[in-house]
């Protein structure tokens, strides 16, 4: 029985996807132009039929990371099991102790970035933030001691930055579970 062949990437998306995992590894302004060209096999002058700057090109990327987190986020599941389906998508899909996420890695050259650039972090964040104080509103509305669920969001996206942040500098996925237990040990479920 034949199988459906799969189409080959667009250059277009090799272009994204290569930027993405450079941002990860790397951080933006650890890489360039010239590094996606030649990662690619393609001439410097041509990704810019794609894309006319390189923060047009982090825009794509942080736009494109930002609808697979709503495509995530949008898969029915209770608020226990979204919240640890969160973190497991954190360790696992961000790959804990080997890069972090995209939009983290823009912070440390967040005066050298354009305006557009920031933004589209910001969004990122929003959607992450706005998911979770949905999840946590769920999981805090009978609890003893009330806590805002938009706090309690913030705080749970800081400290899932925080701890890829941490694996990625000492490369062990553990260390990310090292954060993350004590956090989800405190949550309410």
């Amino acid at each position: 029985m034949p199988t459906a062949s799969l189409a080959a990437p667009s250059t277009r998306e090799q272009i994204v996807r290569v930027a993405r995992r450079l941002i990860r590894t790397r951080s933006y302004l650890g890489f360039s132009f010239q590094d996606v060209a030649d990662e690619i096999g393609i001439r410097k002058a041509s990704l810019y039929h794609h894309f006319p700057s390189k923060e047009a090109l982090g825009i794509a990327v942080l736009r494109e990371s930002n609808q697979s987190f709503k495509d995530w986020a949008a898969k029915p599941r209770a608020p226990a099991e979204a919240l640890e389906a969160y973190f497991l998508m954190y360790r696992n899909a961000l790959q804990a102790g080997a890069a972090v996420c995209p939009a983290g890695a823009l912070a440390p050259g967040w005066d050298c970035i354009e305006d557009e650039l920031r933004q589209t972090v910001r969004e990122l964040r929003d959607t992450q933030l706005m998911w979770l104080t949905g999840v946590l509103g769920a999981l805090v509305h009978g609890a003893a001691k009330p806590v805002s669920a938009g706090a309690l969001a913030a705080c749970v996206f800081a400290t899932a930055q925080g701890a890829l942040l941490s694996a990625r500098m000492s490369g062990r996925p553990e260390d990310f579970d090292a954060v993350i237990d004590p956090l989800k040990a405190m949550l309410p479920t």
